[in-house]
């Protein structure tokens, strides 16, 4: 099993065309499609870290899955900002095309491999809003409920930890929700939100042990990221 990621992915049905932030959106799902097509096989997993779909209720939004589900390997979603669509977990679980899943306050295994993670939140700093503090406290709460559960599954497999939002910056490089992912020892964590410019702050690489990956599509020019192996591929340690 190979482990692919890419978030992002923004799609619509006409009403929010992504080409009005640049020109390189032009059809960018057939592009991360025929990239996709070529890459992943049935047994390999497709992680897919939030901002699925800009529909705003389920029965939209499965449309666009149906396109995500009809290409290869097994997809694991967690849900975004903006996948208003995504209110019920259960009755999202109950409409999921097969080899489709999907995370929230919980974990699944796949080939030994642990999956967990949460949304997320921007990170607070000194002009922070209460109600982002609010929910960034919310969040922590929910990341650790699902590296709870996968720990209780496993304590020793590899741990893959999704979330949408960047949990650390080169600025702020710890953070509650890093204190977190450290002390499950989360092996690997993807996230994506960032855009353009951006993407120059984001983080990619290991800080205190953990592979930190930004996944957003056009950071990755639409094609998917391939993680590393773990833990014979690993990435230079940052401190």
């Amino acid at each position: 099993m190979t482990i692919f990621s890419i978030g992002d992915l923004h799609l619509s049905s006409g009403e929010k065309p992504m080409h009005v932030f640049g020109d390189h959106w032009f059809h960018h799902f057939e592009k991360i499609a025929r990239d996709w097509s070529g890459k992943v096989t049935p047994q390999d997993v497709v992680l897919l870290p939030g901002d699925l779909s800009w529909a705003m209720h389920l029965p939209e939004a499965l449309e666009h899955l149906k396109g995500v589900a009809a290409l290869p390997g097994r997809k694991i979603l967690l849900r975004g900002n903006h996948d208003y669509w995504w209110n019920s977990v259960t009755r999202l679980r109950e409409a999921l095309p097969p080899d489709m899943f999907a995370i929230q306050n919980d974990a699944l295994m796949l080939d030994g491999v642990l999956f967990a993670g949460s949304r997320g939140w921007l990170l607070p700093g000194e002009d922070t809003k209460q109600e982002d503090l609010r929910i960034y406290e919310r969040e922590r709460v929910r990341l650790e409920m699902s590296l709870q559960c996968a720990r209780r599954i496993s304590d020793t497999a590899r741990l893959v930890c999704l979330m949408h939002f960047p949990p650390l910056t080169p600025a702020v490089p710890e953070s509650g929700f890093t204190e977190i992912i450290e002390k499950y020892r989360a092996d690997d964590v993807v996230y994506g939100h960032l855009h353009g410019p951006a993407l120059r702050g984001a983080f990619s690489g290991t800080m205190r042990g953990v592979r930190y990956h930004q996944v957003s599509a056009d950071g990755l020019d639409f094609r998917l990221y391939r993680l590393p192996e773990c833990p014979e591929d690993p990435a230079e340690d940052v401190r």
